[in-house]
């Protein structure tokens, strides 16, 4: 077998540096297709098992195409996908649930253009091509101008009621005060307005200002008028976004310009106007050529802070990678410049040579303790909160699978409570037994949700935060974190667990439970309300069984997105495509609604429904808004919906 060249690390000078010299194209779609398990994958044949092979329509595809294709694949991407391992997609998964268009964009202009560039044009079409069975073209996408309103919306208002950032307050709580109906309306709610994505759906829609702000897979950030679903702008960037949005002023006074925040999956800031979609400043945030940003940053005070992540763990999956050297970090930027003014990574210590790996590959360590959730304010106490991702390296650190808490001015740390060591984990990892793997290997058990800061009535507060270990912990901000309380509420997997959030309402915390994958006795799924407090469970709903409009085939009762309250409501969305009401004070089911439906778009094609993940629905005004089809394994879609009292 001939060498494959390998991302090279130069570790002189600081060795806060990397630069792809050569990547050999093993690593290339290895890292391409495992990246399809952690992002949204577009929708292609849903009614097909994933167990069949994807046939195109006879005469669709060019038989010389097919040949070049299939000729590629085998070369570079059968080794992987034919026999795969831990998050690595099998080569069906990807042939049904991807459109040849996803997998163009991903190659050419995508997080993987750097990775891919030793593939030509005619390369990365014929090998989508064969993977999907069908000519680009053949999936209908709308034109993303299409229904521009006729009015410009009117001045930026950010007193008028909506949901801005990923958990509309600096705290995070994921609670929505002032909701603009009560939960005796919520059984009423009916779409008013369907929009379809183009590719599929993404992220998480936020409302300012009578405006929806979303963002795209494909590249998009798009305005959108929120009573009627017409286009006020898109700007098309061309590299995904996944990030909640902010909207904030970049200036004062009566006639203050506003800016939309988000981050890209090439590790880079942005602002664009919120009036206009026009940019107004761009900053990578880390050097590292993996690094990317999923966590929303967060807006305050005229800073922006950026949480910093990486793929990194997926290709330490391949031996002859030098791994790993990526840190996870928050970056501090001016709101108004883009400026950098801190950059502050938990894991304190650069990374050195440790050992070579059975291929004869020099590692390195400490890494890892990515940073994936979006950081949470403490105003009062002029505080950063974060929780971290699991550690690459065997190297012993202090920062993963931890909450902490960086001062506000200087990115300093002033404390860290670590509830896990030990949590070592790359991809492929523990079932490959040579190459990259840490040992010890952990379970994957990592914190992916922002830290919530939540106000008791007594005027106490408390620091909530769910793991992948399906344990939710209460720390006190007065005492550096102190663990007040835990509470397992499943079992837990790398799959989540509390996977992208809860939501607090003063009194309570309202968990989700994924566990997609969870092992018997432990079930998916499952709505849950702790005492804030004390973390004393309050009531327990599992997951209804599910049923899924499109059969049994991937049908899953686990509930990973984010959870959103309102007064005396909870909603939560499912795998199985429903989304449901929850009374705050009995988890009783209020209201039930199956979102995988086919919806007219009011852009011009269908919005098709699926499961319901990631990002969670959002409210304001009246108006709860909701993705489907946000999945990275069930049935994905490309619908956001906007419900209200009786769709008026």
């Amino acid at each position: 077998m001939r060498k494959r060249p390998s991302l090279i690390y130069d570790p002189k000078d600081d060795l806060d540096r990397t630069r792809p010299h050569e990547i050999g194209k093993i690593t290339v779609y290895r890292y391409f297709l495992a990246a399809l398990s952690f992002a949204v994958i577009g929708y292609g044949h849903p009614s097909k098992s994933l167990a069949e092979p994807v046939q195109a329509p006879a005469g669709a595809v060019p038989s010389g195409e097919a040949s070049n294709g299939g000729a590629v694949y085998d070369q570079h991407c059968a080794e992987c996908h034919d026999h795969p391992t831990g998050r690595i997609p099998a080569r069906s998964f990807v042939s049904m649930l991807r459109s040849p268009e996803s997998i163009i964009n991903t190659l050419s202009k995508g997080v993987m253009r750097p990775m891919a560039k030793t593939l030509d044009a005619t390369q990365i079409h014929d090998v989508a091509v064969y993977l999907t069975g069908r000519e680009p073209g053949s999936d209908p996408q709308p034109d993303i101008h299409a229904n521009l309103c006729k009015s410009d919306g009117g001045p930026i208002d950010l007193t008028k009621p909506g949901w801005n950032g990923w958990g509309n307050n600096p705290e995070n709580t994921r609670y929505q005060p002032n909701p603009g109906l009560k939960s005796d309306d919520v059984p009423k709610l009916k779409v008013k307005w369907a929009f379809a994505y183009p590719g599929i759906a993404y992220g998480q829609p936020i409302m300012v200002s009578g405006r929806v702000f979303i963002e795209t897979r494909e590249g998009q950030v798009f305005s959108l008028d929120a009573q009627t679903g017409c286009t006020h702008w898109v700007y098309d960037l061309g590299t995904p976004v996944r990030t909640a949005i902010s909207i904030g002023a970049l200036s004062k006074g009566p006639h203050a310009k506003y800016a939309a925040y988000f981050g890209d999956e090439k590790g880079v800031a942005h602002a664009v106007d919120a009036m206009t979609g026009e940019p107004i400043w761009a900053t990578p945030v880390e050097k590292h050529p993996l690094a990317r940003i999923t966590g929303a940053p967060k807006l305050y005070d005229g800073h922006l802070f950026v949480p910093v992540s990486s793929m990194e763990e997926v290709s330490g999956a391949t031996p002859t990678y030098q791994c790993c050297t990526f840190r996870g970090s928050v970056v501090a930027l001016d709101a108004a410049t883009g400026k950098i003014l801190w950059q502050s990574y938990p894991i304190q210590q650069k990374p050195k040579k440790t050992r070579t790996n059975a291929t004869g590959t020099q590692m390195f360590g400490p890494a890892g303790v990515a940073i994936w959730d979006s950081p949470t304010v403490d105003a009062k106490r002029q505080l950063i909160y974060i929780g971290t991702g699991d550690s690459y390296t065997e190297v012993p650190v202090d920062a993963s699978d931890a909450v902490m808490a960086l001062d506000m001015a200087t990115g300093t740390r002033r404390w860290v409570n670590q509830v896990r060591k030990d949590d070592n984990w790359l991809v492929g990892c523990p079932e490959q037994t040579a190459g990259n793997c840490p040992k010890p290997t952990g379970p994957d058990y990592d914190f992916g949700s922002s830290p919530i800061l939540d106000t008791l009535p007594n005027g106490k507060q408390v620091i909530l935060a769910g793991a992948k270990s399906s344990v939710v912990y209460g720390f006190d901000p007065a005492a550096k974190g102190k663990l007040l309380w835990q509470r397992k509420l499943a079992g837990g997997s790398s799959t989540g667990g509390v996977e992208w959030g809860p939501a607090a309402d003063g009194a309570n915390v309202y968990v989700a439970i994924g566990d997609a994958i969870a092992i018997a006795p432990n079930e998916p799924g499952g709505v849950t309300a702790i005492n804030a407090e004390t973390g004393e469970v309050v009531w327990h709903t599992p997951a209804p069984n599910p049923v899924c409009s499109w059969g049994t085939v991937n049908c899953s009762k686990a509930q990973p997105s984010g959870v959103t309250a309102i007064p005396g409501l909870v909603f939560v969305g499912s795998w199985d495509g429903h989304i449901r009401g929850y009374s705050a004070k009995d988890g009783s089911i209020l209201w039930d609604f199956d979102t995988a439906q086919t919806f007219a778009g009011v852009n011009g094609i269908q919005a098709k429904g699926g499961a319901i993940d990631m990002g969670g629905q959002t409210i304001g005004d009246g108006i709860l808004l909701v993705n489907s089809g946000v999945t990275p394994v069930q049935h994905p879609g490309n619908a956001l919906l906007a419900f209200t009292v009786d769709g008026k």
